[in-house]
């Protein structure tokens, strides 16, 4: 009995399937990736667990991973940070000639 035959199939998927879905709606890129990354691999890393207690104590840690994330981000959003090439798309403070994005000073802290 794995883990997944331990959760019917099913309620498996579910709970991966809500884990990815989460991970999704983060907007940053960084957060986001390893939102998924983190949930597939600790599928695969537990894919052959038995004990219904452990299965359910690592799907509650999953979701205490996903808190975490969840106030990192907002914690991140204090940050003003350039959007990632891999995102598409440019951003920044966009000032120059030919849409080149240059980098401002902003006032205040020297």
């Amino acid at each position: 009995m794995s883990v997944t035959t331990a959760l019917k199939g099913d309620a498996a998927h579910q709970v991966r399937s809500l884990l990815l879905r989460q991970g999704e709606q983060f907007a940053a890129y960084n957060f986001r990736e390893y939102a998924k990354r983190r949930t597939r691999d600790a599928f695969r890393e537990n894919k052959d667990i038995d004990d219904p207690r452990r299965i359910q104590e690592l799907i509650q840690e999953g979701l205490r991973n996903l808190q975490v994330l969840k106030r990192q981000t907002v914690i991140s959003q204090f940050y003003e940070v350039d959007r990632l090439v891999v995102e598409g798309g440019r951003s920044g403070k966009q000032t120059g000639q030919k849409g080149d994005i240059v980098r401002q000073k902003d006032p205040g802290w020297d």
